[in-house]
């Protein structure tokens, strides 16, 4: 899954890229694309959601570990599995709000470019949340085991790029 969302994620990002690095050269030449803007402004929320989706795989969204890890260990697993309650909640609407918004644009078609249905390039919403929801909930067991052994991921990362920064600079004291 990791994989598949870093492709994803990488590919949207060089084709934004590409569009808007072709669409500047074509402008400056005086020919200016008139669907680039928003064709860059929809490949950058597939962008979000699919890059957010690979965040939760890896637990890589702003988290309270230390306010966790503060708390009896009782209290902290209950805390966790709340919170990520209230995120499955909150991403299970979104898909269904999702969902709710493509009926509401069958038919449509962007401005620009008349052949591509916005249900298309909106289609994100419900696919983002539903990849959010499956990325939080296979990420769950280990960050629930890490937690419950007191275990932060934050403090990992930090102390991991302290260490690095400490034998790069090794040679130079």
């Amino acid at each position: 899954m990791s994989k598949i969302l870093e492709w994803m994620t990488i590919g949207l990002m060089v084709l934004l890229t590409v569009t808007v690095t072709v669409a500047v050269i074509a402008r400056l030449m005086g020919q200016s694309f008139s669907w680039y803007d928003e064709v860059a402004a929809i490949m950058l929320a597939w962008i979000t959601y699919y890059g957010s989706a690979l965040a939760a795989l890896h637990r890589r969204h702003i988290g309270f570990d230390t306010v966790l890890l503060a708390m009896p260990l009782r209290l902290r697993l209950w805390a966790l599995l709340a919170g990520e309650a209230i995120v499955l909640l909150f991403f299970i609407l979104m898909a269904r709000a999702g969902l709710q918004v493509l009926e509401v644009l069958e038919g449509d078609v962007l401005v620009s470019l008349t052949w591509v249905p916005v249900q298309f390039t909106q289609s994100v919403i419900p696919i983002g949340a539903a990849l959010f929801i499956i990325c939080q909930l296979l990420s769950l067991p280990a960050y629930l085991k890490l937690t419950a052994a007191g275990i932060s991921l934050e403090h990992a990362d930090i102390e991991e790029e302290v260490e690095a920064e400490l034998e790069k600079n090794k040679d130079r004291a």
